[in-house]
């Protein structure tokens, strides 16, 4: 239940997602593997706008691996809770860890491996479906892309990051990010997305440091 309105939310995203692996030249069979297996709704579609523009394999390689960087903080983040379960049980929540799982399992007394379990498995299964939906609807309905499905990605990362912004650093860094991003993508600046997440959290890591040097 407590990950059910995200899971909700992230429907439209998982239908432009797999109209896009169809849009993209995937077979039935390799865009539902894309969705079952892949996983990551971000690197899906931006994957798949790099092999629609003829991209290298490399440079989709290279850009996914950063785009999807912030899960090395999650892992870090829930360690101490999930090393001490056996492997399986392990791998099972590492492949369903997700930006979704991790704003609902942020809380210490959230972090048991059965309520992460079923979070995860609830959302995987609602990604996967309506990725199906998707897959379907690219060969009814001609370009899907342009019904702006796309904005679901906005609304459920605002609906992650408000409930976090429980301090006066943590707003500072959030504007810092959004104004660096709007005027980024203003001038046009490649990489804007993530310079602008970079300068977000350099402000945070700054004002904390300096929080701590102003009370010793």
């Amino acid at each position: 239940m407590a990950i059910m309105p995200l899971s909700i939310a992230v429907i439209p995203w998982a239908i432009l997602a797999g109209s896009m692996a169809i849009n993209a030249g995937l077979s039935f069979a390799k865009a539902l593997a894309m969705s079952s297996m892949v996983f990551a709704g971000a690197a899906q579609l931006v994957s798949l706008s790099l092999v629609i523009e003829g991209v290298s394999k490399l440079t989709i390689l290279i850009t996914i691996f950063f785009l999807t960087a912030q899960h090395f903080i999650y892992a870090l983040t829930f360690r101490n809770n999930i090393s001490i379960l056996p492997l399986k049980q392990r791998l099972s929540l590492g492949f369903l860890l997700t930006d979704e799982l991790f704003a609902i399992s942020l809380s210490p007394d959230k972090r048991h491996p059965d309520y992460m379990l079923g979070a995860g498995l609830c959302f995987y299964l609602f990604w996967v479906i309506f990725s199906i939906v998707g897959i379907v609807m690219a060969n009814m309905i001609p370009n899907l892309s342009d019904y702006h499905l796309d904005f679901s990605i906005v609304a459920i990362f605002i609906a992650m990051v408000v409930p976090l912004i429980k301090n006066f650093k943590v707003v500072i860094a959030v504007l810092i990010t959004c104004l660096s991003g709007f005027m980024l993508r203003f001038y046009q600046v490649e990489g804007a997305i993530l310079i602008s997440g970079l300068l977000g959290m350099l402000t945070a890591v700054t004002l904390e440091q300096f929080e701590k040097e102003s009370q010793t």
